[in-house]
């Protein structure tokens, strides 16, 4: 299977202009990135009405956010907000957590912001104006600010001011750059913004004189997206210049490694590799800053990386990061002791297990921020069929329906047989100790859903996600407001009811490069339509008044890998429509071992309506193949000649697994004819 024609198997660039005065408050966003073919939406302009990120939004006002404050604000959890507070002098003790501790709670913010964008609820707004006095107290003279250094120089006399490579500093300033353009944006109030400028304006001078081995702190780069969405907020082209000097400077550091992405200058390099969390964020970074200039240097780099990663490295849930533990493919050298290790690794390529696969969650929504940046680069849906792919189904395993647990890792197969413990849970959990840095990440996902669903352009409307939601904007002054009524991804029906549009406005589809079929219909009128980069684009313009019914056929559909993905050879995942289904122990009668099942290809599996934590989740219900039920004893036996017997089975939802029991599950099954 081709990727990069067909993205079955296998960032957040938000409005990014600073508010104006006057009756027209849109944003214009990415319209004045001069190499970007489409822009982002205004932060709050889609609303879900109805439908699967409806009943998602939901769960996030109602739970995920509340949970995810109680978390971050209460020191018995979580000593995050508390180092605010002693790094401000407002507490006295220790700091507590990880270095990136800073950073979780810019990321809650940031939920909480984009929440209130959706809601207007003032007791949101309240919550974030608390807090950010404290946040602006702990920030020092000269703009740096990172708790534990605060902390520990005044405890201690210790400075650690970028003494560390592996610290997080960059990272916490990358997510506070996002989280003050985003408050500004949503709020008018330039309180969090000017901390964020504060902190830029350091990194900014700091980069200026330090030397490459110093300014190497560049672990798990948010700061890269960060840069450009202030330079894009406020418009001073110093951050653009500093954007630049972040990439440039990583090719001239000597003794780079894949975990931090610098071994190989950025411009020499054509494949995914090291730490996927990391390496996704660079290319964020790198997409985002490709928007600003001309450097095809940069572009090209994307292009084959992005080629390389979901051709021989992505999971068909989008999932990426295979091994726990992984070492350098190409930067080893004669002496085995300088072989390099790196964590939450890229494999090599096809190198995907499923029982210990990592796929962090941080790494999958990397994944979508690096592809949404790639689609407004580009125009090609090929990006956002990754981008969706990602997030029915890698980014939403990350939480449960509930939306107060979480998940570090994301195996595609889980056996309670499995003789060894992994250092991540696979039952999801409300606080993750060894490292909580993805619930924040994946409820601000969440929260931010809404931004992807639409984009805009000179005279065009780009329709890329498909839902129950209402898009009311203003693109260029011009009022446009769409209502789109749909219960996708369940059912492929969907319509667009035209409320307000500009004058010689065209609409342009996503068709989902899994699509079989794709039919349009304006006013009860088929409509002939041109495929552009996956885009349906309509003939004749649009106007106030104007219905367009799509259909897209969900078919049930039997996947198999390249056959050099040895792991799951000779096995079968099965699709529907974004949607990676698998098998748990649930769903199968209690006798039964899900891992002596068969599935028949081409079988007959009917979607069916069921309750999961009070949400509509469609399951199939099929049949399966009992061969040998035999227990195991050691590593190997003879096969034996066994009578087939066929046993009614269930396929949940991949994200929706482990919500109910928990217990055994796999997404690739193995196949019969």
């Amino acid at each position: 299977m081709n990727w990069s024609k067909v993205i079955y198997i296998c960032g957040l660039a938000l409005a990014c202009t600073p508010i104006v005065s006057g009756q027209d408050k849109a944003i214009t966003n990415t319209s004045d990135s001069p190499f970007a073919v489409k822009q982002a939406i205004n932060i709050g302009d889609v609303s879900w009405t109805t439908g699967f990120w409806a009943d998602r939004t939901a769960v996030c006002v109602d739970r995920m956010v509340p949970h995810l404050w109680e978390v971050y604000t209460d020191a018995d959890i979580s000593h995050a907000y508390r180092n605010f507070e002693i790094a401000a002098g407002l507490q006295e003790g220790e700091h507590k957590g990880p270095s990136f501790h800073d950073g979780d709670f810019y990321k809650t913010l940031e939920a909480v912001v984009a929440i209130y964008a959706q809601t207007k609820d003032k007791k949101l707004l309240q919550m974030v104006d608390e807090v950010i006095p404290v946040i602006a107290k702990s920030q020092r003279a000269d703009g740096y600010i990172y708790t534990k250094a605060t902390i520990d120089q005044r405890n201690s006399g210790e400075n650690i001011e970028f003494q560390d490579r592996l610290s997080f500093e960059s990272y916490n300033i990358g997510h506070l750059m996002t989280a003050g353009c985003i408050h500004f944006r949503v709020t008018g109030k330039r309180d969090l913004l000017d901390i964020a400028v504060n902190a830029a304006d350091y990194l900014y001078g700091f980069y200026k004189k330090s030397n490459p081995t110093l300014a190497r702190n560049a672990i798990c780069p948010s700061h890269y997206m960060g840069v450009i969405e202030l330079y894009r907020t406020v418009k001073d082209p110093k951050y653009l210049e500093l954007a630049k000097h972040l990439i440039d400077i990583k090719g001239e550091i000597e003794d780079g490694t894949d975990d931090n992405q610098d071994r190989v200058p950025f411009r020499q390099q054509n494949k995914a590799i090291g730490h996927a969390v990391r390496a996704t964020y660079l290319y964020a970074g790198v997409a985002d800053l490709s928007a600003e200039i001309q450097d095809t240097t940069l572009s090209n780099r994307l292009y084959n990386i992005w080629d390389d990663m979901t051709q021989t490295k992505m999971y068909i849930t989008g999932g990426v990061g295979s091994l726990y533990d992984g070492t350098s493919p190409d930067g080893t050298s004669y002496n085995p002791q300088d072989v390099q290790k790196i964590h939450q690794a890229f494999g090599r390529d096809y190198q995907l297990p499923n029982l210990t696969a990592h796929n962090e969650t941080c790494a999958n929504i990397g994944n979508v921020l690096w592809n949404w940046r790639m689609a407004n680069l580009t125009g090609d849906a090929k990006y956002v069929d990754v981008m969706e792919l990602a997030l029915y189904n890698s980014v939403l395993s990350g939480i449960s329906l509930d939306g107060d647990k979480f998940l570090y890792t994301n195996p595609l197969s889980y056996s309670d047989k499995l003789p060894f413990q992994q250092r991540w849970s696979k039952k999801r959990v409300p606080y993750i100790s060894l490292s909580n840095c993805c619930p924040p990440n994946v409820v601000r996902t969440v929260a931010e859903v809404s931004n992807y669903a639409y984009s805009v352009a000179e005279g065009q409307i780009w329709v890329n996600l498909y839902g129950g939601n209402v898009l009311d904007t203003r693109h260029h002054g011009k009022a446009i407001k769409v209502e789109q009524v749909s219960n996708y991804p369940w059912d492929g029906s969907i319509a667009l009811r035209v409320k307000d549009v500009p004058a010689n406005y065209t609409l342009k589809l996503r068709i989902p490069g899994w699509a079989k079929d794709f039919d349009v219909v304006k006013n009860g009128k088929p409509v002939a339509f041109q495929n552009e980069k996956g885009y349906a684009v309509l003939d004749g313009n649009l106007k106030k008044g104007d219905v367009i019914q799509i259909t897209i056929p969900l078919e049930v559909a039997f996947m198999e890998s390249n056959p050099l993905v040895e792991e799951s050879r000779g096995q079968v995942a099965i699709m529907r429509g974004p949607v990676v289904y698998c098998l748990e122990k649930e769903d199968v009668a209690a006798d039964v071992d899900i891992f002596d099942l068969k599935v028949k290809l081409f079988g007959d599996f009917k979607p069916v309506v069921r309750q999961i934590h009070n949400q509509d989740i469609v399951l199939l219900e099929g049949k399966a193949l009992l061969e040998n039920d035999k227990d195991w004893d050691g590593l190997y036996r003879e096969v034996a000649v066994s009578t087939k017997k066929e046993v009614p089975i269930k396929l949940v939802p991949y994200f929706a697994w482990g919500n109910r029991e928990f217990g055994d599950m796999s997404v690739w099954l193995p196949s019969v004819r």
